[in-house]
């Protein structure tokens, strides 16, 4: 049984880095060249059209239909000049992945003879029909028309696999009905509506300010494992972690692997990765070793929110793709393995205006800082009103095993501000007993016309903090490794934009009652400041005093995706999403169905994969390994030496017994509750019955398993071991 490991283990002694080709050409000068950026819609369209188009795209307008012809016909070109064969209308439906479905530009005209063809129309919006795509009800398998409709604010770009090159153009896709049935449909929405709140607030600061654009930068982890060991671990497979293996005795306890040198076989497969993104205008700019083996980094510098995401998505199918080439599996899993960091994407969001000024960033001069503040302030209320919402825009069964440990954020929705804002807060907030007029000195008085000199890099990292403000922009640490970040991002959006409409009522009506503007800014921001105290905590996120700390601060803590959920169909949800014209209620209740139903089917292959495994491949092997001791045992005794020896054997065979009958009996009570909870016909009851009765059996095999994998000789056991794992590459 253990043939598969050791002939794994063997290929993987044997692997060389694949060779690198030296560089050609400064990165810059390839960047792009792939995508069908300003400079190739520049080259290959009219000025006319080019300027109609960038109109369209700045005011948020509809692109009219001869533009939309003119634009397919530049776009053909420039992809058949490039190789391309196909094209294909890219998008995010509710799996999390991106799909795609490609169509040729070879076409026969009316007369039979053969041309390529590509029009505005099909450009513009196609019905690829999809209908076996998750919906959550909102349409039927016998009533599956979906469109895709073409986003132009994302560019198309060029994919080449196995030696085919296939033209993508990234867009939404909607129900027949008008629902949203993706990530990047919500997402855009939150975004224009955040623009306009933003952009309202920026009027009391600068009447020169007309846009603001949500910024963002996706730090991406992973874990590399060789694919002939990955492909003998059942488990890795088909649940994308292991579900059992004993800890190895060295982890990351030495963090000697932490920004270490990467290992040369990585080190290729990095270089070839960031070749192919650069290409697709994806702008890597780090890569690094993180604390756990065989755990590694990237990351990009901050681009539109909408584009950074998109280019997230892309980065992930290149990764995989590239890795398989380089014999590597790459693991986007957020726990692959027990005891060690998992892994998660931080999502540093921050908006800055079409005049260049980083709205989270302090600036030089008091009514800058006044400016900094507002969004600031405003933003951490926000997260206090609905954080609730934001833990569960990252809820997911593998999120839950990550959240809480090995530097991931817990599950409790808090704010780190680091010790100088912090103070900076409590500063306002006592300057409540100090009631400011209009011939007060505000900037003076509140100390703001010094915050530059205390704001010069002014927080240190807090890895236990999920939302923590980093010196010029927020970091959303929690988002998990595999996950699509428009969840979260239009989450954050919307209910910032909710809160900075506000804001900007309340202090409205203080200036109607008489109020000097800045006084009536800085009141808001006060109360603000009071009402919101309790998101923010400085400490250590994983301790116990912070769980009953945050208890008595009525912040929830809510570990499982099915609680976590909840939120999304509570009334003020619903109210607050369709307020804002981000989704409707249908289709709140909808993205709350199909989490919930992917939750129950990962838990419920997960079951079955640890059932198989444990009777089909652990017991087996720990009985016949029984069964040597067993003859050892019976041997010394016909010889007459039935000494100590034999009773440490003895005891061996009584351990392996016990850890089996273990397994043997909580596999059958897990396989019993399956059932049961398959019987549930409400799908928030099925969850919560995987979760809590399913789930929870899952730690006790595992115990046992591991604690056979240390019974058993070397030699025998059939699975990789974590040793193995995370160390061979």
């Amino acid at each position: 049984m253990a043939i598969l490991r050791f002939n794994a283990l063997e290929l993987v002694d044997h692997r060389q880095p694949l060779p690198v080709a030296p560089a050609k050409h400064r990165r810059s000068d390839a960047f792009g060249q792939n995508v069908f950026n300003l400079e190739a819609m520049r080259t290959n369209m009219s000025g006319e059209y080019f300027k109609k188009l960038q109109a369209a795209i700045k005011h948020g307008t509809s692109v009219e239909r001869s533009v939309a012809d003119a634009v397919a016909s530049a776009m053909k070109t420039w992809a058949m000049a490039k190789g391309a064969t196909h094209y294909t209308h890219w998008f995010q439906p509710l799996t999390g992945a991106t799909a795609e479905k490609h169509d040729s530009f070879f076409d026969l005209n009316s007369d039979g003879r053969p041309i390529e063809n590509f029009k505005g129309s099909a450009l513009v919006q196609q019905e690829p029909d999809a209908s076996s795509f998750p919906n959550g009800g909102i349409r039927n398998t016998f009533e599956a028309r979906g469109y895709t409709a073409w986003d132009p604010t994302s560019p198309a770009f060029i994919i080449e696999t196995v030696g085919a090159k296939t033209l993508c153009i990234p867009t939404i896709f909607v129900a027949y009905t008008g629902e949203a049935l993706d990530y990047k449909a919500p997402l855009l929405k939150s975004l224009a509506v955040l623009e306009k709140a933003a952009v309202d607030v920026c009027q009391y600061f600068d009447k020169d300010v007309q846009r603001v654009h949500t910024t963002l930068g996706i730090e991406q982890e992973y874990f590399l494992v060789d694919k002939a060991l990955y492909d003998a671990r059942p488990d890795l497979v088909m649940t994308g972690r292991t579900l059992f293996g004993h800890a190895s005795a060295k982890g990351q306890q030495l963090e000697d692997h932490y920004f270490g040198s990467i290992p040369p076989r990585v080190h290729a497969f990095m270089l070839e990765f960031e070749e192919e993104a650069n290409a697709l205008g994806i702008p890597l700019r780090t890569r690094h070793n993180e604390v756990a083996p065989n755990q590694f980094e990237c990351a990009p510098t901050f681009e539109d929110a909408n584009l950074a995401i998109d280019h997230n998505q892309l980065l992930m199918d290149v990764m995989d793709r590239v890795g398989l080439k380089h014999n590597f599996k790459v693991l986007l899993h957020e726990k692959p393995f027990a005891g060690v960091n998992g892994s998660g994407k931080h999502n540093n969001w921050a908006m800055s205006t079409d005049t260049g000024v980083n709205l989270l960033a302090p600036g030089r001069r008091p009514k800058e800082n006044l400016q900094f503040l507002a969004f600031f302030i405003t933003t951490v209320k926000a997260v206090h009103r609905y954080g609730d919402l934001l833990r569960a825009s990252i809820a997911s069964a593998s999120n839950d095993h990550r959240l809480g440990a090995n530097e991931a954020p817990p599950a409790i929705m808090s704010v780190f501000l680091g010790s100088m804002l912090d103070g900076v807060l409590d500063e306002l907030e006592r300057t409540a007993k100090l009631p400011l007029d209009k011939g007060d000195n505000i900037y003076l008085k509140l100390g703001i016309d010094k915050i530059p000199a205390i704001l010069l890099d002014n927080t240190d990292r807090n890895r236990t903090s999920p939302f923590a403000f980093t010196g010029n922009k927020f970091e959303l640490r929690a988002v998990g490794s595999s996950a699509n970040c428009s969840s979260a991002m239009t989450t954050l959006n919307a209910i910032v934009a909710d809160q900075l409409i506000a804001f900007k009522e309340q202090v409205d009506a203080l200036i109607n009652q008489g109020k000097k503007k800045e006084v009536a800014i800085v009141d808001v921001l006060r109360e603000y400041v009071i009402s919101s105290k309790n998101i923010r905590f400085e400490g250590n996120g994983y301790s116990d005093e912070w769980r009953d700390e945050a208890a008595r601060r009525g912040l929830a803590n809510v570990p499982t995706t099915p609680q976590a959920l909840d939120a999304l169909v509570r009334d003020d949800a619903a109210e607050l999403f369709a307020r804002h014209g981000i989704l409707s209620e249908t289709e709140l209740h909808a993205r709350h169905e199909i989490l919930l139903d992917e939750y129950i089917k990962k838990i419920q292959i997960e079951s079955r994969v640890l059932g198989d495994l444990a009777v089909n491949q652990v017991i087996p092997t720990a009985l016949a390994y029984q069964t040597k001791l067993i003859s050892n045992v019976c041997g010394l005794r016909e010889l007459g030496l039935d000494d100590e020896n034999s009773q440490v054997t003895v005891e061996m065979i009584k351990s392996i017994s016990g850890y089996v009958s273990t397994i043997k009996s909580t596999v059958d009570a897990m396989i019993e509750a399956r059932k049961v909870a398959n019987r549930l016909e409400d799908a928030r009851e099925r969850a919560v019955a995987y979760c809590d009765t399913v789930k929870e059996k899952f730690a006790v095999i595992r115990r046992a398993a591991d604690k056979l994998e240390l019974l058993v000789a070397d030699e025998d056991w059939p699975l990789v071991k974590y040793r193995e794992l995370l160390f061979r590459h």
